[in-house]
């Protein structure tokens, strides 16, 4: 899973298995290993209506209506944004890069926008 934290704006992109994961568990996370402490970063399914989020302590949790879980794991649908406050929040389907990269994408979706 990948965070983009810019200004204002919260983006998640998960690869096939983590939207798999997060339809089966109603959980993924991932975290950044610091020297005093982990950098973690989940989403998790609620019965909300709307994205929300919360940062406590070292970890932010993007918190996904079961909708939107239950649609992103089983339609072509890229993603979903919302509103916390003042942050807008962005969850997507991560695809492949267009352009050459060192990353591993072995498991990220195809990208719509490739022509072969």
């Amino acid at each position: 899973m990948k965070i983009r934290i810019k200004d204002n704006s919260i983006r998640f992109r998960l690869t096939q298995s983590e939207v798999s994961e997060l339809g089966e568990k109603g959980i993924v996370s991932s975290f950044t290993e610091f020297v005093d402490r982990p950098f973690i970063y989940a989403i998790e399914r609620t019965d909300d209506r709307a994205l929300s989020a919360a940062f406590i302590e070292n970890k932010i949790v993007m918190k996904m209506p079961a909708a939107m879980v239950e649609e992103l794991v089983s339609t072509d649908i890229v993603g979903f944004d919302g509103q916390a406050g003042l942050v807008k929040l962005l969850v997507e389907k991560d695809f492949v890069c267009i352009d050459n990269t060192m990353e591993d994408q072995s498991d990220n979706y195809p990208n719509p926008n490739l022509k072969c």
